[in-house]
């Protein structure tokens, strides 16, 4: 399973565009999918989305994460129903027949509209910086972060934040690797996850610590905040960007025509 925002070096499309126009993508993916409500509005740009990372070649990465967006968004619908009961009552969450609690807690069609808008609006954004995340090299951010004249300090706080999160993930996965091979047994079941947190966590929070520290260090030694930084590779802007870029606008364009002439179908 890939680790979820590490980059997966390819040679497709989404890799060979420059980070500008991935930005922009993410700017216009994120402000459409926030403007629209209308639940197939939503869905077609999510299938918008997984066919780009199929011609990317990055349909099986975004899939592996397809889970846990699901469980994600399955937590929205909950939520929406349990906070706000608006509409007509199609049911109830906890059964009439149940003395004292039953018929508590009504599940309305208007809580589960809202909960699968903000659902498909959660798989959008997740899916747009996904296919952001894994097709950008970290050193082609930061270049385009130095460009936007962004403070060096915020720079480095978000490429090693970016980069905390696949990296505790590969060693949470070789510390619970080897506290199976050396015979620990948990148990099964959902007591038995408990109980393999803590020799997860503790190693893993102990050596996120010393990592810490080389990284300080590191980041000494290699003269941070010294000198004018050269960089050996420079993305240029080629036809395949002005390409994308004219799609996008097109796109954006054609969302403000539909949301005038026929609001029906986006919202």
């Amino acid at each position: 399973m890939s680790e979820i925002l590490q980059y997966i070096h390819k040679d497709g499309f989404f890799h060979r565009l420059h980070p500008f126009t991935k930005i922009f993508f993410i700017f216009v993916a994120s402000v459409i999918c926030v403007l629209a409500t209308g639940i197939p509005f939503l869905i077609v740009m999510v299938a918008a989305l997984l066919a780009v990372a199929y011609i990317s070649h990055l349909h099986r990465e975004v899939i592996q994460q397809l889970r846990l967006v699901l469980l994600m968004s399955v937590v929205f619908v909950i939520i929406t129903v349990l906070t706000m009961p608006n509409g007509t009552t199609l049911g109830y969450l906890i059964p009439r027949g149940i003395p004292l609690i039953g018929s508590v807690i009504p599940v309305t069609d208007g809580a589960i509209g809202i909960g699968l808008v903000l659902a498909l609006r959660f798989m959008v954004l997740i899916f747009a910086f996904q296919l952001f995340l894994i097709s950008t090299q970290p050193r082609d951010l930061v270049h385009a972060m130095e460009k936007l004249h962004m403070p060096v300090d915020y720079i480095l706080m978000f490429i090693i934040a970016l980069r905390f999160i696949p990296t505790l993930q590969i060693e949470g996965r070789r510390i619970h690797e080897a506290q199976l091979a050396r015979g620990y047994n948990p148990g099964t079941g959902m007591l038995g996850k408990i109980r393999s947190v803590a020799p997860i966590v503790v190693p893993l929070v102990s050596n996120a610590l010393l990592r810490s520290t080389v990284l300080g260090l590191t980041i000494d030694m290699r003269g941070y905040r010294t000198g004018t930084r050269t960089h050996v590779h420079e993305r240029t802007f080629c036809g395949r960007d002005y390409a994308m870029i004219s799609g996008l606008i097109v796109a954006a364009v054609g969302f403000g025509v539909i949301a005038t002439f026929a609001p029906g179908l986006v919202f």
